[in-house]
């Protein structure tokens, strides 16, 4: 991992990693419940099968998941998972003080991820 490159390691593995994969890695850095809220489900059953591979989950939430794993895993490169957790749940003054897991659950990932990984790098860059 370049330390130029702050996020690159995160990226590279939302981008390779298959879905079920993804989503456990997920779960480990935000918990079921918060990854349940990305995704827009209402029980922590369905993360769980979809960590399993036994449900896949839809094609907005696949997206919706890969950009919050390049959120938190480059968050994670600096901070605790319990930071991370609160920096998603959190109002974001950089965000027009929203939440960024709010944003990610209800915006169209290309149009707020860049906005998201911009408030992440200026968190990180703070830190």
């Amino acid at each position: 991992m370049s330390s130029t490159t702050p996020g690159l390691r995160a990226y590279e593995v939302s981008i390779r990693s298959d879905i079920a994969e993804l989503v456990g890695q997920l779960r480990e850095l935000l918990g079921a419940q918060l990854v349940a809220y990305l995704g827009s489900v209402s029980e922590t059953r369905a993360v769980r099968q979809w960590a399993e591979g036994t449900r896949k989950p839809p094609a907005e939430a696949i997206r919706r998941m890969r950009l919050a794993y390049q959120v938190a895993g480059m968050l994670t490169e600096r901070d605790h998972p319990r930071v991370v957790q609160a920096w998603f749940q959190g109002m974001n003054p950089q965000l027009e003080d929203i939440a960024p897991a709010r944003l990610i659950r209800e915006g169209n990932p290309d149009e707020v991820g860049p906005r998201v990984l911009a408030a992440a790098r200026a968190f990180g860059a703070a830190g």
